[in-house]
């Protein structure tokens, strides 16, 4: 085999921690991948780690001792974060989205995974230091965010359902309020998670807090600690919540008129 140069190096390097955030690599594997040795390897992941940084890529970490290597983080700073959600509010904004009942039409922006890849991963940034075991989301369409967020912080997805599968075995159910003053339910596997796990759910929107409130209790069932609450869309009115504590990328409000206007801003937070 011919001796790989440093750029073929780190491209690759690259492309196999990004395909796998929050996965540990050794730094044995990278030196049999390529036939380096191990100093070799340590100054490549130094300078990968500087481009990463520099460029807000995310970031490299490194953990040294026996169980130790390198693994790669997807972060988003407080500005690019801002820039891109604020961007989107401009899409959003305006006439031509609004539909009865004062919803607003985005089904094309939770399709394009660009997009969704790129919520998902600020929303793992501001959630990765509560260290949640999984994702929790409700089906179906807040899944691709989800989906993203939990494969940018390397855990699994579960997925709450409206009735139980008898594919998934045994389940818990239990009723909750929508936050359109419906009675529903809500299901999951016994075997989906485990006692004393840390969960951060994540839905595409959030009016009342209905079904958000459904699944922290759902949760509790399952002796499992919500460490955050993270959504797509928050509506301004109700302005009292059934949860509390929650986090959404965009906050959205309706002027009456004729036709009705859309007016989406982004969170105060992420301005911070």
């Amino acid at each position: 085999m011919e001796k790989i140069r440093r750029n073929e190096r780190m491209s690759v390097m690259m492309r196999i921690l990004t395909g796998a955030p929050g996965k540990m690599f050794t730094l044995n594997q990278f030196c049999e991948l390529f036939g380096a040795a191990k100093s070799t390897m340590s100054e490549d992941i130094d300078a990968l780690r500087k481009v990463v940084r520099d460029f807000d890529l995310g970031e490299v970490e490194t953990v040294t001792g026996a169980a130790g290597g390198v693994l790669y983080r997807p972060r988003r700073s407080r500005a690019s974060a801002g820039a891109f959600i604020g961007e989107l509010c401009r899409r959003l904004s305006g006439t031509e989205r609004v539909l009865p009942g004062n919803f607003l039409y985005y089904s094309d922006i939770l399709s394009t995974p660009e997009t969704v890849n790129r919520m998902g991963e600020i929303m793992a940034t501001e959630f990765s230091a509560e260290r949640p075991d999984f994702v929790l989301t409700m089906e179906t369409k807040g899944i691709p965010v989800a989906f993203a967020t939990a494969n940018a912080l390397g855990v699994p997805l579960v997925i709450a359902r409206h009735s139980s599968k008898v594919y998934e075995g045994s389940a818990v159910n239990i009723n909750y309020v929508s936050g359109s003053g419906n009675i529903e339910t809500m299901s999951l596997s016994r075997r989906a998670v485990r006692e004393n796990q840390q969960a951060l759910i994540v839905d595409d929107f959030l009016r009342g807090g209905g079904t958000a409130r459904g699944m922290v209790e759902l949760m509790r069932e399952f002796n499992v600690s919500v460490v955050g609450m993270a959504f797509v869309m928050s509506t301004l009115k109700p302005e009292k919540k059934k949860i509390s504590g929650e986090k959404s990328l965009m906050t959205m409000d309706v002027i009456p008129g004729d036709p009705p206007e859309a007016v989406v801003r982004a969170s105060d937070w992420l301005n911070g």
